[in-house]
């Protein structure tokens, strides 16, 4: 749940990004040795976590069934309901690659892990 008047349930905003999007940026930076410092990593667009519990009913192929529950009180006036990475630096460094948006990312990982009879294995 939000305890914060501009966020509906849900509402939160987190700048989502799949690992195999980290580990590309980080292959880069590897091939381009001329290319140092420190540089954020995100897709640079933040979605709600709302959008997150919906693309994962809809890898499973389910209907939405979301119940919010309360943020514990130790970190409510801590929480923060806003990130996303400015990606300037990176772009700029000569990063020009796409990334896998939330849907398919989450769809990947629910279908070709989680499904798995052992996802472990």
């Amino acid at each position: 749940q939000s305890h914060h008047p501009d966020y509906s349930d849900g509402g939160q905003l987190r700048d989502f990004i799949a690992v195999d999007d980290c580990v590309d940026v980080m292959m880069w930076l590897k091939d381009n040795p001329e290319v140092n410092g420190l540089f954020n990593v995100g897709t640079g667009q933040a979605r709600s976590f709302a959008d997150l519990a919906r693309a994962v009913f809809e890898a499973m192929d389910k209907n939405e069934n979301i119940k919010y529950v309360p943020t514990p009180e130790s970190i409510r006036d801590k929480y923060q309901y806003f990130t996303e990475a400015n990606m300037s630096k990176l772009r700029l460094a000569g990063y020009d690659r796409s990334f896998i948006s939330l849907e398919e990312g989450v769809g990947r990982y629910v279908k070709e892990f989680l499904a798995k009879e052992d996802a472990y294995r």
